[in-house]
């Protein structure tokens, strides 16, 4: 056996991972993840306090992956709308090459994750503050033009959810879907965009 000591959560949730890949998130057990680490199921224990605490550190990293690398896009310098449209188009992207990549590995962290309501709701909560912040900025810099940038970015998310939202997955390899977003994008900017008054 590994030394117990040299554990950690990081090698917990890497090994939970691959557990996860072999047995799909139905037959995962922490028992599986303890084997493969070569430790007992108690030392994992020690740092999630049940396979709930397990299922869910697991599937907040995994949507990490998603929204940290728009954390630059959003706190970016370009204008509000073009933020907007690459940020967006980042977050497709990034969801349809890793369902694209590895499908079975997606499949099983979209099921981890249906199962995860508080790390999905976390993730959703992040995402749509990102896009808050950009048409904050747009506000601010005579861009945009809505009351409440909150509501805004919780509505453009939910708007492009055909786009990101794995259950959509099987549309994201129809021709023609990039031009569809390009086209949903250019209608939303359109409605937030700023009017000449008098």
């Amino acid at each position: 056996m590994s030394d117990a000591t040299a554990l950690t959560a990081d090698r917990i949730l890497d090994s939970a991972e691959e557990v996860l890949r072999r047995y799909g998130p139905a037959k995962a057990t922490v028992l599986d993840v303890a084997r493969a680490l070569g430790v007992s199921h108690g030392s994992v224990y020690r740092h999630f306090a049940s396979k709930a605490a397990l299922r869910e550190a697991v599937a907040e990293r995994w949507l990490a992956r998603v929204s940290t690398p728009l954390i630059d896009v959003a706190n970016g310098t370009d204008p509000a709308p073009q933020r907007l449209r690459r940020w967006l188009a980042e977050l497709s992207g990034t969801k349809r090459r890793m369902a694209r990549e590895d499908p079975e590995l997606f499949d099983n962290f979209h099921q981890l994750a249906t199962l995860s309501e508080g790390a999905v709701a976390n993730h959703l909560e992040v995402l749509a503050g990102q896009l808050s912040l950009i048409v904050a900025d747009g506000v601010a810099a005579g861009e945009f033009t809505v009351p409440d940038p909150a509501v805004a970015g919780r509505a453009l998310l939910q708007a492009t959810a055909r786009f990101h939202h794995p259950s959509h997955r099987t549309e994201w390899s129809e021709p023609g879907l990039d031009d569809d977003l390009e086209a949903v994008v250019a209608l939303l900017l359109d409605g937030l965009r700023a009017r000449p008054t008098g």
